[in-house]
């Protein structure tokens, strides 16, 4: 019997060249398309625009399949945490924000990652493969799934969960067409988090060029540390990417998209926190289309970094702030659950696979 194909995460034109590839016209793609993320139908028998032997083709090549969710935590604060399987025999982590007027999604890309980053549970397990276009955006179906109840869905997705992004580019891409131009979740909603891969920030921007037309998601960079020896202690792959090097591929990126960069900056008490650190920063951001997310570091089993004082955190974005950087304070979520940033780890999976 041969294997169904998951339509999930296919785009529009993916839909279409489907069915002409059939002999049928090519609307009948966008009339599916409709079906399955605008209105929410699995039952291909139930969509009734389609002709009857469409519907009995869909049901006998083709399904509608989530990743699997084999675990559901909820944090204090709300935020919701699942392990879900892909790949047959593996699992990730995707994390659901809920806010006011918001629901952001943290999706993973690959499953563990391969860049060992210090302060990262993730790379803690290693690098076991990528995640394709439609279990990327399974995990946002099933958000939304579990959102329904209460007539909301995702209006955020922030690809910070496990893995690497730029490692999966062309997946990533492939599901961020598919969110914006089918699902219509605007890419501005949509943000891009990498630690910096050597030779991939402008292949993103032509990539995204090419799919998107304009390049209007947000490209947020792990950068953690204002010069390259106290970077490549946090970031062990750092060594073979400057610093300088990083930031000279940034300003390329802006030249070809037009679009700031976010640079992501987590605050490891004594370590890279301090007002010389805050300093060599906003040398660094020195007439940089830019803005700084800080993050208080949150603590994982494997590392004894710790975490800054309230009144730390406040006074480098102040002395930040005072150097004229663009700079904001991103609130912990779901710590309690083990699921906010740096947080994502194989613990939760291992005790899937014992059980």
């Amino acid at each position: 019997m041969h294997e169904l194909v998951n339509l999930y995460g296919h785009t529009r034109d993916q839909l279409e060249a489907m069915f002409v590839s059939q002999g049928q016209q090519a609307f009948r793609g966008r009339q599916l398309m409709k079906w399955i993320y605008h209105d929410g139908v699995t039952d291909f028998s139930a969509m009734t625009d389609l002709p009857l032997d469409t519907r009995k083709w869909l049901v006998m090549s083709a399904q509608l399949e989530v990743p699997k969710v084999v675990s559901q935590e909820r944090s204090s604060d709300g935020t919701v945490k699942w392990a879900v399987q892909v790949n047959q025999d593996e699992f990730v982590e995707t994390v659901l924000i809920p806010e006011k007027g918001r629901n952001t999604l943290c999706v993973s890309s690959q499953v563990g990652c391969s860049l060992d980053c210090s302060f990262c549970a993730t790379g803690k397990q290693g690098f076991n493969g990528n995640l394709s276009a439609e279990e990327i955006v399974g995990q946002l179906l099933l958000a939304n799934d579990y959102l329904s109840d209460r007539d909301e869905s995702v209006t955020n997705v922030v690809f910070m969960g496990m893995g690497e992004p730029l490692l999966n580019i062309r997946n990533v891409l492939d599901s961020i067409e598919c969110l914006t131009n089918d699902i219509g979740i605007g890419q501005r909603k949509i943000t891009v988090s990498t630690v910096g891969i050597p030779n991939t920030l402008s292949d993103l921007a032509k990539l995204a060029q090419d799919r998107l037309g304009r390049v209007k998601f947000t490209l947020a960079v792990s950068l953690h540390a204002p010069n390259q020896t106290l970077r490549e202690l946090i970031i062990p792959s750092a060594s073979s990417y400057p610093i300088n090097s990083l930031l000279k591929d940034c300003r390329t990126y802006i030249e070809l998209t037009g679009r700031r960069v976010s640079f992501e900056y987590i605050l490891l008490g004594g370590l890279n926190d301090k007002d010389i650190h805050a300093e060599q920063l906003a040398d660094l951001m020195r007439g940089f289309q830019s803005h700084v997310n800080l993050i208080a570091y949150n603590p994982i089993a494997e590392e004894n970094f710790k975490r800054p004082s309230q009144s730390r955190v406040n006074s480098f974005r102040e002395l930040l702030e005072n150097k004229g950087v663009a700079v904001s304070v991103r609130a912990s979520r779901g710590r309690d659950k083990d699921a906010a940033c740096g947080q994502l780890r194989r613990q939760t999976i291992d005790k899937i696979k014992i059980n």
